[in-house]
């Protein structure tokens, strides 16, 4: 028996270590099928044999609370973003908004906007309407707070906001010349025991190559999960998507490396979803992302390429895909009304 058996064996028999994880992330390219294969094993027994596709139309829009404003202009991303957003700065007009996509057979909205100079999003202002919508509606509400305090904490509660998008990053390079963020790694524990303290539903974010491309802290984020004991439902992993104007050079993540991280949650995670969200590289590499992240045990993804779910049918024949018109961090229980309708997925009618 080859050393990498001999290293899936120990992960799965629950007796991995944190060094054995490292040391899985170290394996070359060529050693990878057996750890698909082992994922492959995991999924299926949790979650049986389906992809999720999450296509977020009209029915289930991203809103900026801020517009295109943020503070922090990360290098990653310096309010690209938020332009492709619905722009919406007070709360008479989201009501407006929120209640008319109601009534449009809307499916719920993502609110997010850019960041204060402290890390977080100030929704604290439109969280009252946010509670409105919630009583009279029913719209799936997907926050984005990034760090935040009690106050804001306790009012997303009192909202009854549905998720609580949170990104986790725990690097401090990237968080000092990436994010722009003066804080400390423990600010991330704060925010994460305050959501846990009012029973939010805790999305964790994970973005693959935020090191400038590469690997780097990625295994800290996941056993930051573990260790805070959040139990998510849900995981999303997001990859970099190098910038074209920034004075910090980016590389393009490596499929692998992609691969390896997801392979290493689905281990750590048995029983969590893990979903490859919408932001990611495009092009060519879009469905070499896509399809080593299948292999690796994701069981969500968000506008998957066609020619992946063709593929997908070849490699794996028995597989059945389950369309939603939402964003890929839904909780199970609102499926049924987030279920696509033909005009929402007409590009993938001939698969």
């Amino acid at each position: 028996m080859n050393k990498t058996q001999l290293l899936l064996d120990k992960v799965e028999s629950g007796l991995g270590s944190w060094l054995d994880f490292t040391m899985l992330l170290n394996l070359d390219s060529s050693d990878l099928e057996p750890v698909f294969t082992l994922a492959q094993k995991i999924t299926r027994k949790n979650f049986g044999n389906y992809l999720k596709i999450y296509i977020p139309t009209k029915r289930f829009p991203a809103i900026s609370i801020t517009g295109t404003e943020c503070a922090l202009e990360c290098e990653h991303c310096n309010k690209k973003y938020l332009h492709g957003m619905k722009q919406i700065l007070n709360t008479k007009e989201l009501e407006q908004f929120l209640f008319n996509l109601s009534k449009k057979n809307g499916v719920g909205a993502l609110i997010s906007g850019g960041s204060t100079v402290d890390g977080s999003v100030p929704l604290l202002n439109f969280l009252d309407t946010i509670k409105k919508v919630k009583r009279e509606t029913d719209l799936i509400i997907n926050t984005h707070t990034g760090l935040l305090n009690e106050e804001t904490a306790k009012k997303l509660a009192e909202a009854n906001v549905d998720i609580v998008s949170f990104d986790i990053n725990m690097d401090e390079e990237v968080v000092r010349n990436v994010y722009h963020l003066d804080i400390e790694l423990s600010e991330y524990k704060k925010a994460i025991n305050l959501l846990k303290k009012y029973d939010l539903n805790i999305v964790p974010h994970i973005c693959i190559g935020l090191h400038y491309g590469k690997l780097k802290k990625e295994l800290e984020s996941i056993k930051f999960i573990k260790e805070t004991k959040l139990n998510p439902s849900l995981i999303v992993i997001i990859v970099l998507i190098p910038p074209k104007e920034s004075k910090i050079k980016f590389e393009l993540p490596k499929p692998e490396d992609i691969a390896k991280v997801i392979t290493i949650l689905r281990i750590a995670f048995p029983k969590t979803e893990i979903s490859l969200g919408c932001m990611r590289p495009r092009g060519k590499i879009k469905t070499k992302i896509e399809k080593v992240a299948i292999k690796a045990g994701i069981t969500r993804i968000e506008i998957p390429s066609k020619d992946t779910l063709k593929w997908l049918k070849n490699y794996n024949s028995k597989i059945q895909f389950k369309f939603f018109s939402a964003c890929c961090a839904i909780p199970d229980k609102f499926e049924k009304l987030a279920e696509s309708n033909k005009s929402d997925i007409k590009r993938y009618t001939d698969i």
